[in-house]
């Protein structure tokens, strides 16, 4: 038995382009926007009514009939119905955990290739009713009589009717992750003004990037959208300083705003993972090889901050790679919020943060400024959940070889105090 473990192929991606919620896919849903992303790489790189070895994608915001969305997905794709497709939820890290998953069965011979992606639609939300409404609802359900229709609603009042809306807070804390980043930020000492010039760097690289022509051969339109819708390259700082604190409104010291911090977004995205061999055999691109991988949690519910634990899992890759932040060319951290990209950097360089948490002797390093997100991430092009991930891939593996670059450190947070980052290196 052959026990060597393959190398695993970033062959490309597909993405749709992102808007911001209530705008542009407001008749969209998860299904019908996966389903355009995947559609558009089955397009692309010849897989209609081809068989992958398996499409791994999910979404965070979901409805009960999206429970087993990547395989809809695929087949409205017209991939082949032999293909089998698993959903996943990881929070923000859904796609790119999918991506580590399906590497891992390409890397060992399970499957010859793969898909990862995901979807989410903030304008689609599902609309829950409270545990009463919910209950007399079975119950009528299960009725057969009128009078045990009559008795479901016994004692009914009209309150119960009202709709429970949908919450990003942490079930173990009550805060949103606004208000965590905003404890993050007040810990780390990150200012407005920092905050800020992050966000206006990540607007103007985005729509350098579009103007380049960098974005045509990774995204398909969808419902007459062309071009993600977020992007910003007339803002300024003059602009930005207008804002108000958007989840700190009372103490006077919020310094996380509406510029700073990723809008509610719609969209989808996928990337296509193979064998060398598989992709070789169909005359298909090797942009770059998914060489590692890594999960991480703290416990932020007692004071580790939400969304500082990939801290942990990019400290791990480098400590299993081998390399040092010198070793890599590009860092593609995604942008939650501007101060959790900046608290980031700055527990990346605090000595004590590095012994204490990661577990090292010396600081992991600094970060240049001109190999961070050098064409603009999530503050500019959006944040739908669940597809930003494969978004990240599939632009980084396209940059390392347009780029001409070695390596990159992907970095993604997610809700729940988790983290999931990727090491990706350039196919020579």
């Amino acid at each position: 038995m052959d026990r060597t473990l393959r190398r695993v192929a970033i062959v490309g991606s597909s993405r749709i382009p992102f808007c911001r919620a209530y705008s542009g896919y407001e008749n969209e849903t998860n299904l019908s926007m996966l389903a355009t992303a995947l559609g558009g790489l089955a397009e692309r790189y010849g897989l209609k009514g081809e068989r992958v070895g398996e499409v791994v994608a999910g979404s965070v915001i979901s409805h009960s009939r999206d429970f087993n969305l990547a395989r809809e997905a695929l087949l409205d794709a017209e991939l082949s119905p032999k293909t089998p497709g698993t959903s996943l939820q990881i929070a923000c890290g859904t796609s790119l955990q999918a991506a580590l998953m399906l590497g891992a069965k390409i890397a060992t011979g399970e499957i010859d290739s793969g898909i990862a992606g995901g979807s989410d639609t903030v304008s689609d939300s599902p609309v829950v009713l409270g545990p009463k409404m919910q209950k007399r609802m079975i119950a009528l359900s299960r009725a057969r009589t009128v009078g045990e229709r009559l008795a479901a609603f016994k004692g009914f009042s009209l309150g119960e009717i009202a709709p429970v809306a949908p919450s990003t807070q942490e079930p173990r804390t009550g805060l949103s992750m606004g208000e965590h980043c905003e404890l993050m930020a007040r810990h780390w000492g990150i200012s407005r003004e920092a905050q800020d010039l992050l966000a206006l760097r990540s607007h103007q690289n985005a729509a350098a990037a579009w103007e380049a022509g960098f974005h045509d051969d990774l995204t398909v339109p969808c419902a007459g959208i062309y071009k993600d819708n977020n992007i910003r390259p007339d803002t300024s700082l003059e602009k930005m300083a207008t804002m108000k604190p958007a989840f700190d409104k009372r103490s006077g010291k919020g310094t996380l705003t509406a510029a700073n911090s990723t809008p509610l977004t719609d969209g989808a995205a996928s990337v296509l993972l193979a064998s060398e061999d598989w992709a070789r055999e169909r005359d298909l691109p090797v942009l770059a090889w998914l060489t590692m991988g890594a999960v991480s949690a703290n416990d932020f519910a007692h004071g580790d901050g939400l969304l500082m634990a990939p801290t942990q899992a990019v400290s791990d890759l480098m400590r299993r790679s081998g390399l040092g932040f010198d070793d890599i060319d590009l860092f593609e951290l995604h942008e939650a919020f501007a101060a959790q990209v900046l608290c980031t950097l700055a527990a990346f360089e605090d000595e004590d943060y590095n012994r204490d948490v990661l577990g090292r002797e010396e600081p992991l390093g600094p970060v240049p400024v001109d190999k961070l997100n050098i064409f603009g991430s999530s503050l500019a092009y959006g944040h739908p959940f669940a597809a930003t991930g494969a978004r990240i891939l599939g632009m980084t593996a396209k940059m390392l070889n347009t780029q001409e670059k070695d390596r990159a450190l992907i970095s993604v947070c997610t809700a729940g105090g988790m983290g999931v980052a990727a090491l990706v290196e350039r196919a020579n």
